[in-house]
């Protein structure tokens, strides 16, 4: 998130969906009660009402690299706070923002978020404190992890001087400017889920949580240069995609193992980006004209994810207004409440509170009461089990109150998180 952030690559995927517009001009369990004053669908059997919390580039926090120990916590209380007070129960806090922690790690460097340079102790633990200070406020910490993701740049020397990326140059592929691990690598898959799990074996974490980038997004005119590890481990695939889908499968697969065997109980939740495969490729998919797909361009074939169980809840970005064109709200959430159908896997959805009153947006998102709406919509899909918003910050600042709103319409009182 943030320059190499969530909704860069979601402006970028929305630019795709908008101008492709212009070219063409476990099985959810009901919940009951009526949205409003009362609490909300789902109060008493408990919803998903989360916030992510993303430390990238410090798009939410720390506010600015650098602070004091004593400055970087109270922030992050602040932010449980705000949590509170709007009626939320979990908190998805980003703690391995571009291959560095935000625990002590024996795997990967401190997070350059945190003091400004990769590698310095922030003098204090930001992941074990999150977690004790959460559950102290009832709230759950997911903590969310984005598995190959190097650098926003290309220049391996400006890492710490202990980074896997750097002490093993084979690892990387430079791509649109940032650097990412190679998926295709076995050893890189086995070493991201041991750097990854040690926060789980560490903390008792709620749950692991990853976002929507597997293979990068794709930039016009590049090619991701991973021919040596396809001729060295592709060979039993029909092609190249085949084989990569089969890497990210392999990562889904592993981790969730991994993470029963590490701490019986945490879940694991993936946020994708909203669109599977649109249904001109794909009979089985959306209505949609996205110009960016997970199962064609990112690798990720998320609605297999879902439909053989391999995670706990998918939270997919469904980051468009009711009838937008290119990605319509309405027609994703059906399309996702479909998909989890007799399913094992619960369905939260990933709202964008960012785009509320953003000038550049649809005029629907002048509206504050566009994302109210999208929880009164889902009120008539008893398979969402609730909403995750982007992000802390507008959370905290809320400028043109459609947080407010939704408080308002549907958080009349707190509700247990799903569990």
């Amino acid at each position: 998130m943030g320059r190499v952030s969530r909704r860069a690559f979601a402006v970028a995927a929305l630019s795709s969906v908008t101008m492709m517009t212009a070219a063409s001009a476990a099985p959810g369990r009901p919940m009951s009660g009526p949205a409003g004053a009362a609490g909300g669908r789902g109060a008493a059997a408990g919803e998903m009402r989360g916030v992510w919390l993303a430390t990238v580039a410090n798009r939410d926090w720390p506010s600015r690299p650098g602070l004091s120990a004593a400055g970087q916590r109270a922030e992050l209380i602040a932010h449980l706070d705000a949590a509170v007070r709007n009626r939320l129960n979990t908190v998805i806090l980003q703690v391995r923002p571009t291959a560095d922690t935000l625990w002590p790690s024996p795997y990967e460097p401190w997070s350059a978020c945190l003091t400004g340079t990769q590698g310095v102790h922030p003098g204090w633990d930001p992941l074990g404190t999150a977690v004790t200070e959460a559950h102290a406020r009832g709230l759950e910490l997911h903590a969310w992890f984005n598995p190959y993701r190097v650098a926003a740049h290309t220049d391996p020397t400006r890492l710490a001087a202990t980074h896997p990326a750097r002490q093993n140059p084979g690892w990387v592929v430079p791509y649109g400017g940032k650097l990412y691990y190679n998926p295709g690598l076995p050893e890189v898959r086995a070493f991201v889920e041991d750097a990854m799990l040690d926060a789980v074996r560490r903390y008792p974490v709620d749950a692991v949580h990853f976002d929507d980038y597997f293979y990068p997004y794709p930039v016009a005119g590049l090619t991701f240069d991973d021919d040596a590890a396809y001729d060295t481990h592709g060979g039993a695939f029909p092609d190249r995609a085949a084989w990569r889908r089969d890497n990210i499968d392999r990562l889904v697969r592993e981790t969730a193992a991994r993470i029963k065997e590490a701490r019986p109980g945490t879940r694991f939740g993936i946020s994708p980006f909203g669109v599977w495969r649109n249904a001109a490729t794909d009979p089985l998919g959306p209505d949609t004209r996205a110009g960016v797909q997970t199962y064609d361009d990112l690798h990720a074939d998320t609605r297999r994810w879902v439909r053989e169980n391999w995670i706990d809840y998918i939270c997919p970005q469904l980051y468009w207004n009711i009838g937008f064109a290119a990605a319509d709200y309405a027609e994703l959430l059906s399309w996702w409440s479909a998909v989890v159908e007799g399913s094992g896997t619960r369905l939260y959805v990933g709202e964008a509170l960012y785009k509320a009153g953003d000038p550049a947006q649809p005029a629907a998102w002048q509206d504050p009461a566009e994302l109210s709406r999208h929880l009164t919509l889902a009120t008539s899909y008893p398979q969402a089990r609730g909403h995750v918003f982007f992000a802390a910050r507008e959370v905290a600042a809320d400028p043109t109150g459609a947080m407010a709103r939704v408080v308002a319409d549907h958080y009349g009182r707190p509700a247990p998180p799903p569990g």
